[in-house]
């Protein structure tokens, strides 16, 4: 599937960039326990096995999906959203970080600090990977406009209406979701060890 250029962070760098016939694309919610629990496999145990076998066949795309009855959700995909926006590089190692924290997200966590309180939490955690943490707070944090500006939003309000509509485009509604070569891979599980990916990875790709 495409990607556009502004999100070339979400893509995986595993190996030498070259053009790749495969395309794996994982559709992840950073509060979803079982996103992370595929990713952790994966960002671990499976890309180290796509740099050394599959790094010129397979290109492999984090589709950021956001859960709505989860509120923070949405805040969490945004401070993921103001990462790729200042230093996409740091993309998968933040995302790393924000699924080893999600717990500290999920909805008794957040429900009695303000949303640009939470932003703060995210912004210091955007530090841990070497992110400036006020930039990408200035990205989040709700502020007064002037005037009858009252919803509009923040500084990646739009990169996250871009990514749902893309979502939606293709029907895309729980997580974890994997899509392979434009089709949903319903055989991928979040339970899937590194051992079944390798198979996996055997019979689709090589």
């Amino acid at each position: 599937m495409s990607l556009p250029p502004k999100f070339h962070g979400q893509k995986l760098v595993a190996g030498d960039v070259a053009p790749s016939p495969h395309t794996l694309e994982l559709y992840l919610d950073y509060v979803c326990p079982f996103s992370a629990k595929l990713f952790r496999t994966f960002y671990h145990d499976v890309k180290p096995i796509i740099a050394e076998k599959y790094h010129t066949r397979l290109q492999v795309i984090f589709k950021q999906q956001i859960q709505p009855w989860h509120p923070s959700s949405t805040l969490v995909h945004e401070a993921a959203a103001a990462v790729l926006k200042l230093a996409p590089e740091k993309f998968w190692e933040f995302s790393d970080v924000l699924f080893k924290k999600q717990t500290d997200f999920f909805d008794l966590s957040v429900v009695n600090e303000t949303r640009n309180e939470t932003y703060k939490r995210l912004a210091a955690l955007a530090a841990s990977v070497g992110v400036d943490s006020e930039k990408v707070f200035q990205l989040l944090a709700i502020v007064p406009q002037g005037g009858e500006s009252l919803n509009s939003g923040n500084g990646v309000t739009n990169d996250i209406k871009l990514m749902i509509k893309a979502n939606r485009v293709i029907g895309v509604h729980v997580s974890p979701t994997v899509f392979f070569d434009g089709i949903e891979e319903r055989s991928i599980s979040s339970s899937f060890s590194a051992a079944q990916w390798d198979e996996w990875l055997r019979n689709n790709v090589a």
